[in-house]
């Protein structure tokens, strides 16, 4: 009969393709992990891994079973999680992803308020790019994610969105065009722009608005967080178009916020979550509480859901 400390042993020296390594960070003897991984091999009727020198490979079918382990061993401790979480739901830990757009402000923002009236509940939180948090969504990895712009709902992901926001031109402080009372995109037409990097879904909705307004932008340099792109312009470096909740607190030194007149470029910000499993009793307080804080922080704003 398969036992779970087999499973959990096999997927550390899978991972690691290493025995002793693997047993090391188990806090375990080496010899119990190569006897566990025996007992398992023998009730399987097959090899899982292959001997190459002091490290292992798996097999053709341990891939396989690798796979299966994997999504088992997440599934057993999701349910012992949500145990914990009904007996408490006040002391459960939520894993919550969020990208680098929205780290300033909204996240701070909605975590500090949360713990005030939860201070029990425990938040582990991951950044990463758009394509990441949503797979880790559908791959359990985050419970959820909060995203800009949502993404459409399917077979996998639930969408919630919370507010939508304008998308602002940022310019070094000296440029001419911050003297004007109003800025058209347009009027960016022959700027040197500063983006994130291709892939990067704040990428596409700057692009996308430029070819909107009838041109390429020339991208002469890229950055991968908010902080670097602030600091491009900053130095004169180019231009650049950021959400407005990136900038909502301060705008940088040595660069001037302009709202965009024509066209109006606006993103969704909300929240993903899975829609193959059942949310845990701390998960679905966490959401009931942000779709009632945002639709109360929209009236005070500015915002619009």
């Amino acid at each position: 009969m398969l036992e779970l400390r087999q499973l959990r042993y096999f997927v550390e020296v899978a991972e690691r393709e290493h025995i002793s390594e693997a047993a090391e960070h188990l806090h375990v003897a080496q010899s119990a992990v190569s006897r566990q991984i025996a007992n398992l091999e023998e009730e399987l009727g097959t090899p899982l891994f292959e001997r190459i020198g002091r490290n292992v490979k798996l097999t053709p079918i341990g891939k396989l079973f690798l796979e299966h382990c994997v999504s088992a061993l997440k599934a057993i401790d999701f349910a012992a999680k949500q145990v914990e979480e009904y007996l408490d739901p006040a002391r459960g830990t939520i894993k919550v992803g969020f990208p680098t757009s929205l780290a300033s402000y909204v996240l701070p923002t909605v975590i500090s308020a949360f713990k005030k009236e939860y201070p029990d509940v425990s938040f582990h939180l991951r950044q990463g790019s758009y394509r990441y948090l949503i797979d880790a969504v559908k791959n359990r990895d985050l419970n959820l994610a909060f995203l800009g712009p949502v993404p459409q709902k399917d077979e996998s992901i639930n969408t919630m969105i919370l507010f939508s926001e304008k998308v602002h031109a940022l310019l070094p402080a000296n440029h001419p065009l911050t003297e004007k009372d109003k800025l058209n995109l347009a009027d960016l037409r022959k700027e040197n722009f500063v983006l994130f990097p291709e892939g990067y879904i704040l990428n596409k909705v700057a692009v996308d608005a430029c070819k909107s307004a009838g041109f390429v932008p020339n991208v002469t340099s890229e950055g991968e967080d908010m902080d670097a792109l602030k600091g491009l312009v900053a130095a004169g470096i180019g231009v650049t178009l950021l959400p407005e909740s990136s900038l909502y607190d301060i705008t940088p030194r040595l660069t001037v916020k302009m709202k965009i007149e024509t066209p109006s470029i606006t993103r969704t910000v909300g929240v993903i979550y899975p829609t193959n499993r059942e949310l845990g009793p701390s998960e679905k307080v966490f959401l009931n509480f942000i779709s009632t804080f945002f639709s109360r922080l929209n009236q005070f704003n500015g915002y619009s859901d």
